[in-house]
């Protein structure tokens, strides 16, 4: 077994910490499963990027639970939850608040005061947000890095931990704007939510036409997912293994000399090295929750669709040969060769 990076700590207290998180983990898919059915993978990643600390953005046709999905995980998690509807008419004060006036009616002194928006909350669902236009996507972009927003010059920091889970229908659905390439990247997954098989339609129907009631009880707290987001950042990977992320995000680049000729043909842009960062800390996440204490080749490769498929972006000839950017990463992934795992 591979050591943690860094151990400063007494090792049965490290042990406890993983203990925790794994049983953390497992009560937490358990409190969802109670009113989710299906979607492993993308449960699976949902929760790998709260463990990072990144945002998610979640793709898929209307009806395919994402609302329901995203408020389940936030009861489960015990943080404060809020809900914006994006619309055509949406503003970014909608979105992070706005100074008002106020008079003191005793003595007429009129002050600025700062509403806070919905925000201001653990866990941000950005609804449908390719519903407003980009000016209003925008908004968020300041609070996924930062997490803070600035009003009027003033700077105001935001809960921690803070998540955006954003849910938006295919781009090819009448009355949807893509998002805009800079906040794309500030998300560290793109998880397609697929169709049900028929077995799981039939408990969806069990489930959503009885009388039964789930109830959704929080199992952590905001101050043991801090915990858990340093303790996944303590999960060591061979350097072998992050030259390979290296290799990967920079074949996805089609001026890269180490670009291969599918990438040059069909793809417009490649991932930054933001891509790279966010496939690391992915698979130690990943790691962790199948009780690894160091990252393996399949940690990474499980990771690098939901990564990528949003940051690289594709050029006319592959509409024309309808080539699709998991297509590519799948090639992508056979033609790196794999590295020697220490």
């Amino acid at each position: 077994m591979v050591s943690f990076a860094g151990l400063n700590q007494d090792a049965a207290m490290l042990q406890e910490r993983v203990e925790r998180f794994t049983a953390t983990r497992n009560a937490i898919l358990a409190q969802v499963r109670e009113v989710i059915v299906g979607q492993q993978e993308v449960l699976d990643q949902i929760l790998i990027a709260i463990f990072v600390g990144g945002h998610c953005l979640m793709t898929g046709m209307p009806g395919t639970a994402k609302t329901l999905m995203v408020r389940t995980l936030a009861d489960a998690l015990g943080l404060e939850f809020r809900r914006i509807q994006f619309t055509p008419d949406l503003m970014p004060s909608d979105i992070t608040g706005t100074d008002i006036i106020e008079e003191d009616l005793s003595t007429g002194h009129r002050t600025w005061t700062f509403v806070q928006g919905p925000i201001f909350g653990n866990i941000l669902l950005a609804d449908e947000i390719n519903r407003t236009p980009p000016k209003t996507q925008s908004a968020l972009l300041e609070a996924m890095q930062e997490h803070s927003c600035t009003v009027r010059g003033h700077i105001y920091k935001l809960p921690s931990p803070f998540f955006v889970l954003a849910t938006q229908n295919p781009i090819e659905l009448e009355g949807t704007y893509p998002l805009p390439e800079a906040q794309l990247d500030r998300f560290l997954f793109n998880a397609i939510l697929e169709d049900l098989n028929a077995e799981d339609e039939l408990k969806v129907i069990d489930r959503t036409t009885a009388t039964r009631i789930s109830d959704v009880k929080p199992v952590t707290t905001a101050e043991e997912l801090l915990d858990f987001q340093q303790l996944v950042r303590m999960v060591p990977i061979a350097e072998t293994l992050a030259r390979y992320v290296i290799r990967l995000v920079r074949a996805t680049r089609p001026k890269s000399e180490e670009a291969p000729d599918f990438i040059k043909k069909y793809a417009n842009y490649g991932a930054s090295v933001r891509a790279a960062q966010f496939i690391v800390l992915a698979a130690k996440a990943r790691a962790l929750s199948h009780q690894r204490y160091h990252v393996t080749y399949d940690d990474i490769t499980a990771v690098v669709a939901p990564v990528l498929r949003h940051r690289v972006l594709l050029n006319f000839h592959a509409e024309s040969d309808r080539v699709e950017t998991d297509d590519l990463l799948r090639q992508l992934i056979a033609q790196v060769p794999r590295p020697k795992e220490n």
